[in-house]
Formats: C-alpha cells, sequence, structure tokens
C-alpha cells in the first residue's frame, strides 16, 4: 500500500537518495503529514550562538586544535551566502595558492553555508567537522568518514538529520531556527 508522492516531496527526496527504503517511507510520511519541523524543532529546540564569521573562525580553531593538531593552519573561515544547497555544498574547503617571492604559499578556506547561521549547535558542528576532516582526508573514502566519527561520534545521525531538515526547506520552505534567539552563555 505505497502512496504515491506528490512531486514537490518526491524531488525532495534526492536528498536522501542511499538511504534505506524504510527510512525514506519514514521521512516520506512525516513530509505527508507535515510533522517534520515539530520533529526536528523538539529535537533541537534551539539555535547555535555562532552568528559572525570571527565567532565562526574562532569555533572552527578550536575543533581544529582539539582533534587535527597536526593538520595545516585556517587562513579564513566564513559563512557563505552565495554557497547553494541546490549543488549540494553544505560548505566548502579550498586550498588558495599564493607565489610569495620565489615561493609558492597555500592557504586554507573553509565557507559554511549561511543557511546554517541559524541552526542548532548539532548541525553546525556536523558540517564544521565535515569541512576540517578534508583538512587531512581529501576524497570522501572510508578513512575520511572514519576522521569525520572520531571528531563527532553521531556524524551519520546528524548529517541525516541535516538531510531531512533540507528536505524539509524544498518541501514547507520554512526556515525553522531564524527567529530563534542563540542560547545564554
Amino acid at each position: 500500500m505505497n502512496k504515491v508522492l506528490n512531486q514537490p516531496v518526491a524531488a525532495a527526496l534526492r536528498y536522501l537518495q542511499g538511504y534505506p527504503p524504510d527510512t525514506l517511507a519514514q521521512v516520506e510520511k512525516l513530509l505527508q503529514e507535515d510533522r517534520v519541523a515539530d520533529w526536528l524543532l523538539r529535537k533541537y529546540p534551539q539555535g547555535h550562538a555562532v552568528r559572525t564569521d570571527r565567532s565562526l573562525f574562532d569555533y572552527m580553531q578550536a575543533l581544529k586544535s582539539e582533534h587535527l593538531r597536526g593538520a595545516e593552519p585556517l587562513a579564513k573561515v566564513l559563512f557563505d551566502n552565495k554557497l547553494q544547497v541546490v549543488q549540494h555544498a553544505l560548505g566548502t574547503h579550498t586550498t588558495i595558492a599564493r607565489v610569495q617571492g620565489n615561493k609558492l604559499k597555500a592557504k586554507r578556506e573553509i565557507r559554511v553555508a549561511s543557511l546554517f547561521k541559524q541552526a542548532p549547535p548539532e548541525f553546525l558542528k556536523m558540517i564544521a567537522v565535515h569541512e576540517l576532516a578534508h583538512l587531512k582526508e581529501r576524497a570522501h573514502d572510508k578513512a575520511f568518514y572514519q576522521l569525520c566519527n572520531y571528531m563527532e561520534p553521531r556524524y551519520h545521525q546528524l548529517e541525516f538529520e541535516v538531510r531531512v531538515y533540507l528536505t524539509h526547506l524544498e518541501v514547507a520552505g520554512a526556515r525553522l531556527w531564524d527567529n530563534a534567539e542563540p542560547p545564554a552563555r
């Protein structure tokens, strides 16, 4: 007794390709009953306090210092409103090469989609861990995901929930933590 998805829901499930059919069916049911927002807000009631590029740099630097001491230094970290989630980019990592005298200097930059300026701290950490892992492992292979799991043991669950949130955004269009006050420190 499989219901046929309406077009927006079927198209939005592209963020969840590769997950088992029973998992997709559960997400489909939540979408059809318009309960994804309630589920996410119950699980993650507050947004994070990282609102500026400077605080994002400090946040990433602290994670890097804790887990990747020997990795290349970060030159720049910022929220980027030009990153399009449609292109599957929640964040990017780049190496910028510059000639200084007779030497070639490489600087590492990380950009996080500004959509995640208002998101739960767990979502921001998942994206940060993912981009920082690229400092050591370039490809999305077994070693890369082992490093992600080392830095955040719930990495795979958080990645799934971020994908559910992206699906919600595509179907419902409403951001969930836009008006949320950052948690008090």
